[in-house]
């Protein structure tokens, strides 16, 4: 069907006229919404991306990192090497993996997406957290986001690490399991508690329905997050995830908090 199709003078010009309709498309969804960049607004050269500026504030986080925890290294300490916090504090989850250090643009965008409704963000951060999960996104069976509250998500009409999962989830073509994973009781905020208090306010608060029993046993599964901080939020979602089943837990958030370089 290729090469008859290529060979074709009607499928020829059928294909052209396509891609150029796509083409005057795009071009008047540009003049009615001309390309910005996500973190400041300024004029760039193509939707989701970031100008030059705001791209010198991203500290991407690549190898040498702590192949667990995916905390960077200043310098190459060898294959296979981990932290000493993995090491002593070994995890509920097989690994983790993010984008970038929570500063600059990258704590701009997830302040966007969580606070200021800025939904469009979420491809943009997909594409990248795909990126950054090291083949962990192709590898996995399906795609789980922590979940809110219920009189949280209703107060703010979206779930933030929903949204991320389910663009990570397009892309990828992977399942999408919105509702496997669930709160059960509402939580304080973890904003401005110490690391032990916020260990202390999410124990318990995950629980995998019946039908995410059946969906996630034996499966390899990325949980996916905005930022990762102390780590007490995921712990507490992988754990409810390895009690129902799941046989290897991937967390992957878009920034993640670093006090400093090992």
């Amino acid at each position: 069907m290729g090469d008859e199709g290529a060979e074709n003078p009607g499928w020829r010009l059928a294909s052209g006229l396509r891609g150029g309709l796509r083409g005057l498309w795009a071009a008047a969804v540009d003049a009615v919404y001309p390309p910005v960049c996500s973190g400041c607004g300024r004029m760039v050269g193509q939707h989701r991306g970031v100008c030059p500026a705001c791209w010198a504030t991203l500290r991407l986080i690549e190898r040498p990192y702590c192949e667990v925890l995916g905390l960077p290294f200043s310098h190459d300490l060898g294959a296979g090497i981990l932290s000493a916090d993995a090491i002593a504090n070994p995890p509920a989850f097989e690994r983790l993996r993010s984008v970038a250090i929570h500063d600059g643009i990258a704590k701009s965008l997830v302040h966007g997406l969580k606070y200021r409704d800025r939904t469009d963000l979420a491809v943009m951060m997909a594409e990248w957290m795909i990126r950054a999960s090291d083949g962990n996104v192709l590898a996995c069976d399906a795609i789980v986001p922590v979940p809110l509250h219920a009189f949280r998500l209703w107060s703010r009409k979206f779930n933030q690490s929903a949204e991320l999962a389910r663009a990570i989830a397009r892309i990828s073509e992977k399942p999408f399991l919105a509702t496997a994973l669930i709160r059960n009781r509402r939580t304080a905020q973890q904003v401005g508690l110490g690391a032990s208090q916020r260990h202390d306010n999410v124990r318990g608060a995950f629980s995998v329905t019946e039908a995410g029993k059946a969906a996630l046993f034996g499966k390899r599964i990325v949980l996916v997050d905005d930022v990762y901080t102390t780590g007490a939020t995921v712990s507490a979602a992988s754990r409810a995830l390895k009690k129902a089943g799941a046989a290897d837990v991937t967390v992957l958030t878009f920034a993640r908090a670093v006090s400093g370089l090992i």
